[in-house]
């Protein structure tokens, strides 16, 4: 059976990786930002509000001269923290993912969530304390992150696989049992979100945190 093809992303056009309407936004974006290193690496397509936006996994462009912030509206600040959270560097991530957080653009939710399956657990730890609002039923945030769910349910049945295999490979020794692993509370919350959303109980692909 022919195997679908992967999504390519080109190295000179960033604003795939966002809703069209903000193309303009990223462009400007662009401008402020370093020539790439290499070519942005492994994209991956999810649907946002019925649009389907491709975003790479890793970025290689460093980050902008200080002050870089000043020449853009907050709206393509928040792209350009979007952008960064997926640097090569795990320290730049969590930075920029910090002033991610707090937005309620539903174009931020696949950037917070695919850290969720990644293994810097720093970050995993910052987007807990960052989405107080997933444990609060109704709440913007549970909104933001239920509908995005809902819509890609396997993209977030592949976060949950990869953060039981980082815990695995990683932090077993820290933390004896899935259950107590930061990673863990995140995706419960994320199941929580996306059962009030759809009305239903979300399924569980990780091991069971008690």
């Amino acid at each position: 059976m022919e195997q679908p093809a992967k999504p390519t992303f080109p190295a000179s056009d960033l604003s795939a990786a966002f809703p069209s309407r903000l193309a303009g936004d990223v462009r400007s974006v662009s401008a402020v930002m370093p020539d790439a290193k290499y070519s942005p690496l492994d994209p991956f397509r999810v649907d946002v509000q019925g649009e389907t936006v491709t975003i790479p996994s890793r970025l290689y462009q460093d980050e902008p001269a200080a002050g870089w912030e000043t020449s853009l509206t907050p709206p393509q600040q928040v792209i350009a923290h979007c952008l960064y959270s997926r640097h090569s560097d795990g320290y730049v991530r969590q930075r920029h993912i910090e002033q991610v957080l707090e937005s309620s653009e539903p174009w931020t939710a696949p950037f917070v969530v695919r850290l969720t399956g990644e293994y810097v657990l720093e970050i995993l730890e910052a987007i807990g304390h960052g989405l107080p609002g997933l444990a609060v039923p109704g709440s913007t945030q549970r909104k933001l992150y239920g509908d995005f769910i809902a819509r890609n349910p396997a993209f977030f049945v592949r976060m949950e696989r990869l953060a039981v295999n980082y815990w695995a490979c990683y932090y077993r020794w820290k933390y004896a049992t899935f259950g107590t692993y930061p990673g863990s509370a995140l995706l419960e919350a994320f199941r929580a979100a996306a059962s009030e959303h759809t009305g239903t109980r979300w399924p569980r692909n990780t091991p069971s945190p008690v």
